[in-house]
This record gives structure tokens, C-alpha cells and sequence, in this order.
């Protein structure tokens, strides 16, 4: 597990340092991490959870700077609800992923959407924000939310990928709003680009970024797989698929294995592969 210290401000690269937020749980491993990109003037990627503590740490951090843009993947609990009170504080815009607010209903408690998030202005696949010495632009990749986003620190190669790719674990695809087949296809993007290292909101930077997308894409494959092979033997419901296809699983992620396999089955559903009868579901005749 990520060992870093909660509320200090760690240099990760020239132009990158992270700080730790102090929500570890079995969905955010040891917490969700802030990055400040820049020197002098700077940019706040996913300000967090609007714990005090972590505010604070994130203003003592950028203490004698300028912050120019707070800017966040996406609006979970666990990313965006301390923007509003870093802008604030520094008068910087919050700028980013698009306003999502739906109700969840999901196993995360953490995770419901931040319905005050409110941004200055919302950032388009391939718009840029920069600052002395450090560029950033948007890298739309839908599927674990709709809304979500990742930024390229075009000098470094390095990607924040919020939540779409982390080394300690898959992402949740959690319908209505998650869509594994948008999420698919954004991994595919990522394999097709040509950066250095990923930077995620949760756990240790990834490097070798594109063999491990690539592996985590085999390894969305092989789930789905295993649910056409389970329903070849006859209709059966999502907690049923859970319990025979993640065995061992800690029982707090048992719910969010649900929700991935659903997502899994809504895109077999689109592509005419299975149907679902009430809450049972079968592969298409």
C-alpha cells in the first residue's frame, strides 16, 4: 500500500507533488490524492473530499502561489467537493469535467455525486489550460463516469487519470451512469497514446502505462467471457454471476462487483448477445 503521509505535500516530479487525503477505504485504498502541477503559478488536479484537513494542506502547499485553475476528473464525493472551498480561498476558476449530479444509489457512500460542484468553465476533449513551464489538456474518457476526464502535463508525459486507470485496482463501472462500453473504448484511447507515466487519484503511479491498459482491457474481455460461459448453463441474476465469478472477494466490494458485472450485461444487452427477463438474464436466442 501507498505508505505516503496524509496533508504533505510530496514531489513526485519537477513540475508535480501530491498530497494525500485522509480517506482511506477499501474503495479509495490509502485515499484520494491531489496533485499541483506548476511552480509559482499552478494548477490543483481533483482538490478532493471537503475534509479541513486536507483543504489546509492543499493551501499551506501552495502557500506564496498563485493557483490558477483547480481542475477535477470527476464529480464523485472522493474528488471534487473541497474545489469550492480552495477557489474560495485563492480566487482561482475551477475548471474540468462537465456538472453530473444524479442520484446513487450504489454500495460507496463516498462516491455519491457532488451535486455542488459548479464549474467556472467546463473543458472540451483537447482544450488547454497552462501556466510558466506547464501545460495541460483534457483527455475525455467516459465509462467509469460519463463525465470523466484525465489531463496530460504535455511537457512530462505524464497523465492524471483520475479514476479511469489505477495500479491497485480496476475502476467501477456502475451503471446507470457508468458504461463499460464507453469505458472500453477510452482504454483503448489510452493504449493509443504515448505517455510516460500515469499519475491516478488513488494508489502509486503506473508505469508502463500502456502494457498495463492493455492488460486491464484483457482483463474486462475475460470477464465478460465468463459471464456468456456461466449463462450458457441458464438465466441467472447478477448476485449469483458475483458469487461465482469473484470468490474470495472482500465482502465490502461485493456490491461494487455487482455493479460491473450489470454494466458488462447492459453492453452484451445493446450488442443483442443476452436479454434480460425481470431480474434475471439470459444469452439472446
Amino acid at each position: 500500500m501507498n505508505d505516503q503521509p496524509t496533508g504533505l505535500a510530496v514531489e513526485v516530479e519537477p513540475l508535480v507533488r501530491r498530497i494525500l487525503a485522509p480517506n482511506p477505504s477499501p474503495y479509495t485504498y490509502s485515499g484520494t490524492q491531489t496533485y499541483v502541477v506548476g511552480r509559482g503559478e499552478v494548477a490543483v488536479i481533483d482538490p478532493g473530499p471537503a475534509e479541513p484537513a486536507h483543504v489546509a494542506a492543499i493551501l499551506a502547499a501552495v502557500a506564496g502561489e498563485r493557483v490558477t485553475a483547480i481542475m477535477c476528473t470527476h464529480t464523485h464525493r472522493d474528488h471534487s467537493p473541497a474545489a469550492a472551498a480552495v477557489a474560495g480561498a485563492t480566487g482561482a476558476e475551477i475548471v474540468g469535467c462537465a456538472p453530473l449530479a444524479l442520484v446513487d444509489d450504489g454500495p460507496r457512500a463516498d462516491s455519491a455525486f457532488d451535486a455542488g460542484y459548479t464549474p467556472d468553465r467546463v473543458l472540451a476533449d483537447g482544450e488547454r489550460v497552462a501556466g510558466p513551464g506547464w501545460t495541460l489538456e483534457a483527455v475525455a474518457t467516459p465509462g467509469h463516469t460519463s463525465n470523466h476526464l484525465c489531463f496530460s502535463l504535455v511537457e512530462s508525459g505524464a497523465l492524471f487519470t483520475g479514476d479511469h486507470v489505477m495500479g491497485w485496482s480496476t475502476s467501477v463501472v456502475a451503471p446507470p451512469d457508468g458504461d463499460m462500453a464507453a469505458y472500453m473504448a477510452s482504454l483503448e484511447r489510452l493504449i493509443a497514446r504515448e505517455d510516460r507515466i500515469y499519475y491516478p487519484a488513488h494508489g502509486d503511479p503506473v508505469e508502463r502505462p500502456q502494457r498495463f491498459v492493455r492488460h486491464m482491457a484483457a482483463h474486462r474481455r475475460q470477464r465478460e467471457k465468463q459471464i456468456l460461459s456461466l449463462l450458457r448453463d441458464g438465466e441467472l441474476a447478477v448476485p449469483a454471476m458475483v458469487a461465482r465469478m469473484y470468490v474470495g472477494l472482500d465482502h465490502r466490494l461485493v456490491g461494487a462487483a455487482g455493479r460491473s458485472v450489470l454494466a458488462h450485461l447492459i453492453d452484451l444487452g445493446n450488442r443483442g448477445v443476452v436479454v434480460a427477463e425481470g431480474d434475471h438474464w439470459r444469452l439472446a436466442a
